[in-house]
């Protein structure tokens, strides 16, 4: 019963999170240009970790019965995903492109730390994803299933992040070309 949970969770915890958001667009970003990946490895992990876990413990509920909230929720994760998507937008129209061999470290790790942590809990989707979904629906397991289904989504939580920014390395020799820049920076301005 405990095996069928932690499937469960899981594969609809990874099928979830797999979806290119801005969460996993800005770490892709901060991987391929190898600034503070470990942290921003890290931010996601724990806050999914730690929304998994207030989901499953009831959570979702309280959000479901405080629309107010939710709905202020939504409006600052879509202000600060319209301003980065802006942003996306003219980086991706500029002749200029990041040069992968040069190692300068552009923002500081505050910055990204801030920009992580906004991308990881300004996001409206994450709630909805984490907290009432995965919480309601490892909520309804029997006996401990709850608890095995939110380790499944915390595992595959884990997983994909750590494929995300560790295995992007593998992608830098596409990204030391101007129009891959390009080409990210344009698709990160449509998702956001």
């Amino acid at each position: 019963m405990e095996l069928g949970a932690l499937l469960k969770g899981i594969g609809l915890g990874g099928g979830l999170i797999i979806a290119i958001g801005s969460q996993n667009a800005y770490l892709l970003r901060q991987a391929l240009k190898r600034e503070y990946v470990y942290t921003c490895i890290a931010i996601c992990i724990v806050c999914d970790i730690l929304l998994i876990g207030a989901g499953v413990a009831g959570m979702g509920e309280v959000i479901n019965n405080m629309p107010g909230l939710l709905f202020w929720i939504k409006i600052a994760g879509a202000a600060f995903l319209f301003w980065y998507g802006i942003r996306a937008a003219r980086s991706a129209f500029k002749s200029s492109s990041f040069d992968l061999g040069k190692q300068a470290t552009a923002v500081s790790q505050r910055q990204v730390i801030a920009a992580m942590l906004a991308f990881s809990l300004l996001n409206p989707h994450v709630y909805l994803d984490t907290v009432v979904l995965l919480g309601s629906i490892g909520g309804q397991q029997p006996g401990a299933g709850p608890w095995y289904f939110a380790l499944g989504a915390m595992l595959a939580s884990i997983i994909w992040f750590l494929s995300l920014g560790l295995g992007a390395q593998y992608l830098i020799p596409v990204f030391k070309r101007p129009v891959a820049w390009r080409i990210l920076d344009g698709a990160i301005a449509v998702v956001m």
